[in-house]
């Protein structure tokens, strides 16, 4: 065994334990936001939030106050983490929809403020220069170090180069190489050492070794297989491109032309919009291996450094967009290997009435003037675009050359949504429901459909995202069902009666569970108990005249109980919710013979199983406290809100006799949750007849009218008038809304030919 020293870096929690006392609402959202303007310089400190933590914060500093319901509590990074217990970050996280970032300043006033969940690391991110882009590396290349004789013992480092050779005890006049593993079966060396490792493509899981000057590493070149029935190696995330690599390299005109190096007398070496034929010769490099016959797999390496170093948005190791990279390789290769050497300036004429086919044949002999190589031979086609002004209907018709085309997906109108529905009976266990609503509709809607399903009136639900044991937002029935994410846990709540739109004699209230700890924290300057927040909330309406703290005690009782027979819960000779004095917690042991509880069991909706109680309560079964929407605040119980959020209070021994948590997470499935979702199926065509529907153009790109001589917002529809040998169709399957993206899973059927 060779003794390995490494220095790891761990990132420390640098959670202060308590928040300091924060400025003003105002004077936060200006310095924070003044910080966020910084630029981003190389080797700077930024730093994750979660995104839904910073919008609450956002949300509170601008329309609350110190006591406001919207107070963002400890700042929680929980759903950025694969798990809890190595604080991995998730793979794939995408900025401004997972995730912000801020610059070190201000995040450490915002930790200053606000404290952090225990336990949880800071997710601190560096600045790195790359050619003509800085960025955060939101995710970092993890590099793996062992020796040859030990390949299965890796170790986790941050250096690759001057520190190996210490790490692994390398004598000074051992000569020693390094590899890079590719697969199981492939390695490659790594010749050039000054090379960085953005450079030299390494990615996150590739194995580094050091074999000595005495080890020999033998690989076979003896396969062969079928030319072109090739793999092609991730280098981290890199499917994006080799799907793409794939494509191309099984269009026939376009390898054909490659592998007879009819390339070479074509390649442009001055081109201003081309990239020196540096692209078409790595490309040929990866077809010519690709189509040897002697290779199961080749590493697009070289071709992945040269693209990264002339599109800086391909840059690292993390996933890109597949058509973005096609489209960027095609104009690549067109301008590296195009005919034309000195491209003319070109007047366009208007079609003033002229035949079709007339203007036709000149726009394309336009493009040839300016634009000629094996991609325009194969790949390119033209569009006919006609527009019509609105006024004066004047028409205009042009041809465009294309290299591809973007279709739309015939977009459903209706959407599938899974909710949990909370019935009023206490018996009844929550109940998972899948509803089909309209894409475009409102809160009301989806109620309307749950109503169908249950047979209880749309106006007797109240529609809430319930998070981290507590209410992330609580909707009104005319907010549009696009500000709710597929992934948010929505809860359905039957309330008695009213609505939560409403002002009557109802009042709605959100109801959490907390357990309080064992001791009181006096390290805050106070004596009051610790409190964490367990358990799904509730959200009940109440009688006005029965807010009284007496009176809500009953109410809960009742409403939590699951032993409807019993009358224990409304039973007791003591203030029901009152705080116990000191002599009685004194005396709670002796008591506690004879104490009575109520049949509790449920502060949520997940409800346990039944449980009766003979004996007389001499203390109340749990406390209550008004606090903010998080649940942590302490409000006066007097104090008005839009949204009352009062807190269940259990006393850890009396949580943990009269509380089921196995029972208390049970639900049951509706049969709607046992149909599969039929996913939708259209043709090729029908995504073709929609790329050509006539539409009007928005007032954000209005037309120029030669005759009104003033913009329009003509109507405009495109035709294909001519198509290219291989027509390349890019079927357009991300929707976007003002909250999210959604990508379309509907399945297109398409001809070959």
């Amino acid at each position: 065994n060779i003794p390995v020293c490494l220095c790891v870096i761990m990132a420390a929690n640098s959670s202060t334990g308590s928040a300091t006392e924060p400025p003003g609402l105002e004077t936060q959202w200006r310095e924070i936001d003044n910080l966020n303007q910084q630029q981003l310089r190389a080797g700077d400190s930024w730093y994750l939030l979660d995104k839904r933590w910073y919008d609450q914060w956002k949300e509170y500093v601008h329309t609350g106050d110190q006591n406001s319901s919207s107070y963002p509590g400890k700042i929680d990074n929980t759903e950025l983490y694969e798990d809890l217990d190595s604080y991995h970050l998730k793979e794939r996280l995408t900025e401004n929809e997972d995730f912000v970032l801020v610059p070190a300043e201000a995040w450490h006033k915002l930790l200053s403020w606000y404290d952090m969940m225990d336990d949880q690391p800071p997710l601190e991110r560096k600045v790195v220069d790359l050619p003509s882009t800085v960025k955060v590396e939101v995710y970092p290349v993890e590099i793996y170090l062992c020796l040859s004789s030990n390949l299965e013992s890796t170790v986790s480092a941050h250096a690759i180069h001057q520190k190996i050779r210490q790490h692994f005890n390398v004598s000074e006049t051992a000569e020693s190489r390094l590899w890079m593993r590719n697969t199981d079966t492939s390695s490659e060396r790594l010749r050039n050492l000054n090379m960085t490792v953005l450079d030299t493509c390494l990615s996150s899981g590739m194995v580094k070794y050091t074999p000595t000057i005495y080890t020999l590493v033998i690989y076979s070149d003896s396969y062969q297989g079928p030319p072109g029935v090739c793999g092609l190696t991730n280098l981290g995330n890199t499917c994006f491109m080799n799907s793409a690599l794939q494509c191309l390299s099984n269009t026939p005109p376009l390898t054909e032309y490659f592998l007879k190096n009819s390339y070479l007398e074509e390649l442009n070496f001055t081109n201003p919009l081309g990239m020196k034929g540096e692209i078409a010769e790595a490309y040929a490099d990866v077809i010519k291996q690709m189509w040897s016959g002697r290779h199961y797999s080749v590493v697009p390496r070289v071709f992945k450094t040269k693209v990264g170093h002339f599109a800086s948005q391909f840059l690292g190791y993390q996933q890109h967009d597949s058509q973005e990279l096609l489209s960027f390789l095609l104009d690549g290769l067109h301008e590296d290997l195009n005919r034309v050497k000195k491209k003319e300036y070109i007047e366009l004429r208007d079609a003033d009435g002229r035949p079709d086919q007339e203007v036709a044949e000149e726009a394309w002999r336009n493009h040839l003037r300016r634009n000629d190589s094996v991609i325009v031979d194969t790949f390119h086609g033209l569009f006919k675009s006609t527009l019509v002004c609105p006024q004066c209907n004047k028409v205009s018709v042009t041809f465009d050359p294309f290299c591809y085309l973007s279709v739309p997906l015939p977009v459903s109108k209706e959407r599938v949504m899974e909710v949990f529905y909370v019935s009023l009976d206490p018996t009844a266990k929550p109940t998972q429901y899948r509803l089909i609503v309209p894409k475009a509709g409102r809160v009301i809607d989806l109620c309307t459909a749950l109503s169908q399903a249950t047979g209880i009136h749309p106006s007797q639900m109240a529609v809430a995202d319930v998070f981290n044991h507590h209410f992330y937002r609580i909707y009104q029935t005319d907010e549009f069902l696009s500000c709710i994410l597929d992934r948010d846990d929505i809860f359905v709540y039957q309330l008695s009666s009213g609505c939560v739109d409403q002002d009557g004699e109802e009042v709605v209230m959100a109801i959490y569970m907390r357990e309080r700890s064992h001791y009181r924290d006096y390290g805050s300057g106070g004596n009051s108990y610790g409190t964490s927040l367990f358990g799904h909330p509730l959200l009940i309406s109440v009688p006005r005249a029965q807010c009284t703290r007496e009176d809500l005690y009953q109410l809960l009782l009742k409403r939590l109980a699951t032993d409807t027979n019993s009358q224990d819960a409304t039973d007791g000779d003591q203030s029901a919710g009152a705080e116990p004095s000191g002599k009685e917690e004194e005396d709670e042991d002796e008591d506690e013979e004879e104490e009575e509880p109520a049949s509790c069991a449920q502060a949520n909706k997940r409800l346990p199983g039944r449980r009766r109680y003979t004996e007389r309560r001499k203390k109340a079964l749990f406390t209550m406290q008004a606090v903010n929407s998080n649940g942590t605040t302490e409000r006066g119980m007097g104090e008005t809100d839009a949204q009352p959020y009062i807190a269940i209070d259990w006393d850890p021994d009396m949580k943990k006799k009269y509380y089921n948590e196995n029972e208390a997470e049970k639900y049951i499935k509706d049969q709607s949750m046992d149909v599969p979702h039929q996913q939708t199926t259209v043709q090729l065509q029908e995504c073709l007849e929609l790329f050509t529907t006539v539409e009007t153009l928005e007032e954000e790109n209005p037309w120029y009218c030669p005759t009104c001589k003033k913009h329009q917002l003509a109507t405009k529809k495109l035709d294909l008038w001519s198509l290219p040998e291989v027509l390349i169709i890019h079927l357009k399957r991300f929707s976007y809304t003002k909250y999210s993206r959604e990508k379309l899973d509907t399945i297109v059927e398409f001809p070959l030919r």
